[in-house]
């Protein structure tokens, strides 16, 4: 029998791509060849790629460990995804993921974010140098903290965020580090101890360490905390489905995760955008990342509007099984956030596209401009060369944005200041 070679890949092998076994590899017709660069890219047997808005950038490795399916992915320069699935998600330089993968829709991997075998990820952005162990699932959080290769945020293996409640909702974002302070490479590593789990929404500041086998529950920002264990309520009670008994802190936690999402959102459109210089390939995956930001956006807002369409069934779940011992205070938040929800999801999704005219911003964005030129250096080398003071400078611009989004809802929600 004659096997014939799929055509995309006869003309990626032309062009200088390495296929070593190119009739394992198919390329669907959608994908753009000229998005796919011939420098040093290697594409192992048995990869599927498709998707219009697939990139591929120099140094880039497929299916080193086992056969790898990419679909709308934007893969950056020297990143190595050695086997699994890979959809509509952005992986910055150096970013690693070993076999068993599977990634799903708005997913960031900043540079040398990586991650061993078996890890399961959706909505989910993970900071530069930020570690995942084996066998995690980790979903709908931001993780940050760390500084090099050597001192990095770590998830332990047999991890789970858990993002999913008993009311068969979703709008449990966790924030783990933050992004005006994390965008700096500066800051403690979180450490997230294996066989354990963070049961979502939650945040967590830099330094904190959660000891391995513990399910955290809870939020802990302040800084270098060690978490041994947790106590919970044991024993038997009844469960009532949607009936939501705390909405405050919950609801703050989302729009806080958002307004974090906002924050680096704008730091891509103006820090982030002076990287990719004369690159075409570079400004592709810059607007790749964007998009991806816009659609974790539209996710999170999604999520919570979903959460307050539950709420009406709530009240009045709530009034009839606690009757005359239901506190008003619980009930009245419940009522104001149903009231002004269109008017708060329009500012979340109105908010995004920050103007970058305020006096820290412009003065941050010119310090950079001029490091760059300066030092003809990539992304992490000119942040961290910055002075103290000039960081300073950005955490609080980008520190400015997540208050101003925050106060911006929170003006419609007295009840939840």
């Amino acid at each position: 029998m004659e096997y014939r070679l799929n055509e995309k890949v006869e003309l990626l092998i032309n062009k200088g791509v390495n296929i070593p076994e190119p009739l394992s590899v198919h390329i669907g017709n959608d994908v753009n060849c000229d998005r796919i660069s011939a420098d040093d890219v290697v594409i192992y047997a048995g990869c599927r790629i498709s998707g219009s808005e697939t990139l591929v950038m120099k140094g880039a490795s497929l299916g080193s460990e086992a056969p790898v399916s990419v679909e709308d992915c934007q893969i950056g320069p020297s990143v190595e995804l050695k086997g699994g699935y890979f959809k509509k998600s952005v992986f910055l330089e150096k970013a690693n993921m070993a076999s068993g993968a599977h990634v799903r829709d708005a997913c960031i991997l900043e540079e040398e974010a990586n991650a061993a075998h078996s890890v399961g990820l959706k909505q989910t952005i993970l900071l530069p140098f930020v570690t995942l162990g084996s066998l995690i699932n980790f979903c709908d959080c931001l993780m940050a903290g760390g500084t090099s290769r050597k001192n990095h945020s770590e998830v332990g293996s047999s991890y789970i965020h858990f993002n999913y409640t008993p009311n068969q909702d979703k709008a449990t974002p966790s924030l783990i580090g933050d992004v005006p302070r994390g965008v700096m490479l500066d800051q403690r590593p979180v450490f997230l101890g294996g066989q354990g789990g963070l049961v979502g929404p939650s945040q967590l500041g830099f330094g904190t360490v959660i000891a391995a086998g513990v399910v955290f529950r809870g939020d802990l920002p302040e800084t270098g905390q060690l978490i041994l264990g947790e106590s919970s309520a044991q024993g038997v009670k009844p469960f009532y489905p949607g009936l939501y008994l705390e909405i405050r802190n919950r609801t703050r936690k989302n729009i806080n995760y958002i307004a974090n999402l906002i924050a680096l959102r704008t730091w891509y459109e103006n820090v982030r955008s002076f990287f990719p210089a004369g690159d075409p390939m570079g400004r592709e995956l810059l607007k790749g990342a964007i998009e991806k930001l816009d659609m974790a956006l539209d996710e999170r807002i999604k999520r919570l509007g979903a959460l307050v369409d539950k709420l009406p069934q709530s009240v009045e779940e709530y009034t009839r099984i606690m009757k005359i011992n239901a506190p008003d205070d619980l009930i009245r938040q419940k009522k104001e956030l149903i009231g002004v929800w269109n008017e708060v999801g329009d500012i979340l999704s109105s908010q995004r596209i920050q103007k970058n005219d305020d006096s820290a911003g412009a003065s941050f964005q010119g310090i950079i401009i001029q490091a760059q030129k300066e030092n003809s250096g990539d992304y992490i080398s000119v942040i961290q060369g910055l002075s103290p003071q000039n960081r300073a400078l950005g955490i609080e611009w980008l520190g400015s944005i997540v208050d101003h989004v925050n106060n911006a809802v929170l003006e419609k929600l007295p009840l939840f200041r």
